[in-house]
């Protein structure tokens, strides 16, 4: 048997060279000065065309033609995080929402791996505890996360934007996998709506319609610098909850608070690359989950430095280019170079 002071030493051995691995996990960043795309192409009947190769594209930023440094084909694996909202306005139909999501699983490729994340709020004595849980890390075992989706469970309210963070987080550690977050809410994020009912409180019913701008939020900016730096493609999957219109008598500000949110989302899917779906009926969240999907399987994913290498916080706009007309390119439309 060893010593007892043998152990200790090998103990803290170990410890140190866990430490050490964590630590070179969590310094792993995403250069600065690469620009990632995930991008789309159809025909002229909206039919994804999946074998392209670089030479098939020219890319420009601010009108200026750039290098692509790295391609990567639609076949690539993807790392995937799944968010789950599991605020009180989605405890009535969790069984819809289990069996869609892990729909979801069944329809990525074999190599994807995916992470699921559920995200709630409860509050306790005047303030928002918020809760975003990893139920399971980045696998392929479709089996593990199946289980920990089965397991998702939550009440309150919904801390929608602190999801994403975590989410877009986790996969920084991914290194230099193409990245995609696929996230089911309402949009209603309970601290931006409390400012958007902050700012409504102060203004005349005539500029309610207008007063709020949703693309002005700077939590949401924040949300997106992070995605941009990875080149993260974000695709909300839109609950009906929340949406006035379903109320007999909707006030003006609560239709004015539900558009900023939905607005918000709109905004998360165009500017990282995405696609809103707009959940309608329940029924028809299995489908568009598969739909999100099949649409991974056909992006390619597109990398260039910059030619113009200055942080002066100005937007960059992207444009992407096939060299047969007929095709149409789809991929986000910018960046603010910071």
């Amino acid at each position: 048997m060893l010593h007892a002071r043998s152990l200790f030493v090998i103990l803290l051995l170990l410890l140190g060279v866990l430490n050490a691995a964590a630590q070179d996990e969590d310094a792993q960043t995403v250069d600065s000065a690469i620009v990632r795309l995930n991008v789309g192409v159809v025909d002229q009947r909206g039919r994804p065309i999946t074998s392209l190769s670089p030479n098939n594209f020219t890319l420009f930023e601010n009108g200026v033609k750039q290098e692509i440094s790295r391609f990567e084909t639609t076949t690539a694996p993807f790392s995937v995080v799944m968010l789950l909202d599991m605020s009180g306005s989605t405890k009535s139909f969790r069984q819809n929402i289990k069996l869609s999501a892990a729909r979801f699983l069944d329809a990525l490729a074999p190599d994807d791996r995916v992470a699921v994340v559920e995200f709630y709020g409860k509050t306790s004595s005047g303030k928002v505890d918020t809760r975003v849980n990893l139920l399971a890390d980045f696998t392929t075992n479709r089996r593990i996360a199946a289980e920990s989706i089965a397991l998702a469970n939550g009440e309150g309210q919904t801390n929608l934007y602190e999801a994403i963070e975590f989410a877009l987080k986790r996969l920084s550690r991914e290194n230099t996998r193409r990245k995609a977050v696929v996230v089911l809410t309402d949009g209603v994020d309970t601290s931006l709506q409390n400012e958007d009912r902050r700012i409504l409180s102060d203004s005349p019913d005539d500029q309610v319609p207008t007063i709020i701008k949703p693309e002005a939020s700077s939590r949401l900016n924040e949300i997106l610098s992070l995605a941009d730096r990875q080149g993260v493609t974000i695709y909300p999957l839109a609950l009906p909850t929340g949406d006035p219109a379903r109320l007999a008598d909707p006030t003006p500000r609560q239709i004015a608070m539900f558009k900023a949110a939905r607005q918000r989302l709109q905004i998360v899917a165009d500017r990282t690359g995405g696609t809103l779906n707009a959940i309608n009926r329940l029924e028809e969240m299995g489908r568009l989950y598969a739909v999100v999907a099949a649409e991974l399987r056909t992006l390619y994913t597109i990398e260039y430095s910059p030619a113009d290498l200055t942080r002066d916080g100005k937007w960059r706009e992207i444009r992407v280019e096939v060299n047969d007309e007929s095709l149409i390119a789809r991929t986000r439309q910018g960046y603010f170079a910071r």
